[in-house]
């Protein structure tokens, strides 16, 4: 069987590198997307795009069929039951691989924060199916730095204590690729993590130092703070935000990359690489709705 591989979510922040590197690679890209013609134009020649809908039994099947492998890159509330339809499907029609992203902090003690509970039952599917798997747990990535910037100011919920190895999306989505030409890493969960630590403060500060440079500060902003101001006028996805910034003080940066360095290649892309290699191009701002903290959260 030619080794075309279905990508679930590849219209995502984090799912279009993986896509495009897939591509890169020499193998047969499958897109299932809800809009066709929109995902089309966005992604141009090359790729195989068909309509798709976690909620459609029957379009779900047919996004399956003659594939190699699928690899899943869901948030939301859809995660959980999303990744156990998919698992069913790719059981019943006999795929060979299954890679997804998870986290670090994915893990029985931290279940009590809902993305991470999502994701926890989401990998115990995917172990349960039977079918060889590669589950990637990254830790923040570089692409969600635009987020802690609104108008003339920038922030982080929080005091943010623990440094972390910042991934740019782009290493992460090599070392996806490359899973998928290396026996060894059937059945494996892989830590991932950037190669320098960073406080999360310092990075938004870099961050601006390129695209913002009239900013000069970044302020702290009290999880209480950020609650009051979503329950009074502010976003929805300010709260969640917060929350999720609050939990992840307590929890830290978890997880040995050392397996998935010597396996996959170690992440190359350094902040400041990162930030350069964007300088002077349109950085991709996520719209409402994608790119969230959820999307990319460790």
């Amino acid at each position: 069987m030619e080794k075309r591989i279905l990508v679930i979510g590849g219209t995502g922040l984090l799912g279009e590198p993986v896509a495009r590197h897939l591509k890169m690679s020499g193998l047969s890209v499958r897109l299932m997307v809800r809009d066709v013609a929109q995902a089309a134009r966005h992604f141009g020649d090359g790729f195989e795009i068909v309509e798709g809908d976690l909620a459609d039994a029957w379009l779900l099947e047919a996004a399956f069929r003659n594939c190699f492998g699928v690899h899943i890159n869901l948030s939301g509330e859809i995660e959980q039951i999303g990744v156990e339809r998919i698992a069913e499907i790719a059981v019943k029609l006999k795929l060979q691989r299954i890679t997804y992203i998870s986290g670090t902090s994915v893990a029985a003690d931290n279940v009590w924060v809902p993305v991470i509970r999502r994701k926890f039952f989401a990998e115990q599917a995917i172990r349960e199916s039977g079918i060889p798997y590669c589950i990637f747990c990254p830790t923040w990535f570089m692409e969600v730095l635009p987020k802690y910037v609104s108008g003339d100011r920038a922030f982080v919920f929080g005091r943010q204590p623990h440094p972390y190895h910042l991934l740019a999306a782009d290493d992460y989505a090599r070392m996806v690729v490359a899973s998928y030409g290396n026996e060894a890493t059937i059945n494996k969960r892989f830590i991932l993590h950037g190669p320098e630590g960073i406080l999360f403060h310092d990075a938004v500060k870099r961050y601006c130092a390129v695209f913002h440079p009239h900013i000069k500060k970044v302020s702290t902003m009290p999880h209480w703070l950020a609650t009051f101001i979503a329950a009074t006028r502010g976003p929805k996805e300010l709260k969640f935000a917060s929350d999720f910034m609050a939990a992840f003080e307590k929890i830290g940066e978890r997880g040995d990359p050392q397996e998935a360095n010597d396996l996959l290649g170690a992440p190359r892309i350094r902040l400041d690489d990162w930030l350069h290699r964007r300088e002077g191009k349109a950085l991709r701002i996520p719209a409402a709705g994608q790119g969230t903290l959820e999307t990319a959260f460790p």
